[in-house]
């Protein structure tokens, strides 16, 4: 399953006319990642629910045949969370071993060490971690002998102590903090957990439950590096992975469809999306640029989001929306906020 059915609240505006899973990474929708990732891990049959801009994911996804899967639709006319959404798709799940994949992240974590780790433990379900290396603001998971034990705060930006205990002859290292992927094993037994027709959240309302029960809640930590996981949930992380992925690439930009760039402008470090105009004299840098957007001669673009004001204008950004400005047919959004 993978959960495409969120608001995307912090990447708005760019999620105004649809969800947060459709948005495009390099040409590709973040979703089709997801949806390609299980499938190169023997994963072809897949549920994916829907709430906010259902038709955004279905025109992304289609019936999933280029992805290499198998697609079931579910849709949700209220949003029911992380495992409210388990529950609604629990016809499509129960029964045998099933994984759950949250529909913002790029990643090639092994999804089979995952499955190995999960069988050997005989847990009820088996949490895919990472460690937090650069202490990013993820949930803090502690662990105790390969087994969950509960959800922390959020990890500390800058390494705690410093000071004390420093030249007397061995420094304490540090731990590193352990992060949630969003990559869940599941056995049909959590759904002896998950309540029924109602919102709940996996690791609020369910997983510390099962804890507290007894029940074996096993966690798997990947090997990797940095670039094993990508988790796209604000427009500044998703600028900054898409230019780490555009770089493998040896390329400055990314130009969706019939974008035209005038040999007089300046575009660098940015992301365009389909229909994208820059004009003479333009210059852009370190910026997105939505849909149909058009820079005009001269303007100066840079560390900002760009959508056309028409899709927003008397609408309500949502609380945790990064404030922007209409500046002639353009909704400007400033990333150093």
């Amino acid at each position: 399953m993978i959960l495409s059915a969120g608001y995307g609240t912090r990447l708005w505006p760019l999620t105004e006319d649809r969800t947060k899973p459709a948005i495009p990474i390099l040409g590709k929708p973040l979703v089709g990642y997801v949806a390609e990732y299980l499938a190169r891990n023997g994963c072809d049959e897949i549920v994916v629910n829907l709430h906010h801009r259902p038709e955004s994911v279905r025109n992304a996804l289609g019936d999933g045949g280029r992805f290499g899967v198998k697609l079931h639709y579910i849709e949700e006319p209220v949003i029911l969370g992380t495992s409210g959404a388990m529950d609604n798709a629990r016809a499509l799940l129960d029964g045998e071993t099933f994984v759950v994949v949250n529909g913002k992240i790029i990643t090639d974590i092994d999804l089979h060490a995952a499955f190995e780790t999960h069988r050997r433990s005989q847990a009820l379900a088996t949490l895919v971690l990472m460690p937090n290396v650069g202490r990013e603001r993820f949930t803090v998971v502690e662990t105790q002998g390969g087994l969950l034990r509960g959800f922390g705060g959020m990890a500390n930006l800058k390494k705690p102590g410093g000071g004390e205990g420093e030249g007397e002859g061995e420094e304490e290292e540090e731990e590193v903090p352990l992060m949630f992927t969003g990559i869940q094993i599941l056995e049909p037994g959590i759904f002896d957990y998950i309540p029924r027709g109602v919102f709940s959240h996996s690791t609020t309302d369910v997983y510390p439950q099962a804890v507290a029960r007894g029940e074996r809640i096993a966690v798997h930590v990947a090997e990797g590096n940095g670039e094993s996981w990508h988790e796209l949930s604000t427009m500044q992380r998703y600028l900054d992975i898409s230019l780490r992925l555009l770089a493998v690439t040896g390329q400055a930009i990314s130009a969706g469809d019939r974008c035209v760039i005038s040999q007089e402008a300046s575009v660098g470090q940015s992301i365009l999306w389909d229909n994208v105009t820059v004009e003479r004299g333009a210059r852009v840098q370190r910026s997105v640029l939505a849909d149909n957007v058009r820079i005009s001669a001269d303007e100066v673009i840079e560390h900002a989001v760009v959508v056309r004001s028409s899709l927003v204008v008397g609408k309500n950004p949502p609380p945790k929306a990064l404030k922007g400005v209409v500046r002639g047919d353009n909704f400007v959004v400033p990333l150093t906020q």
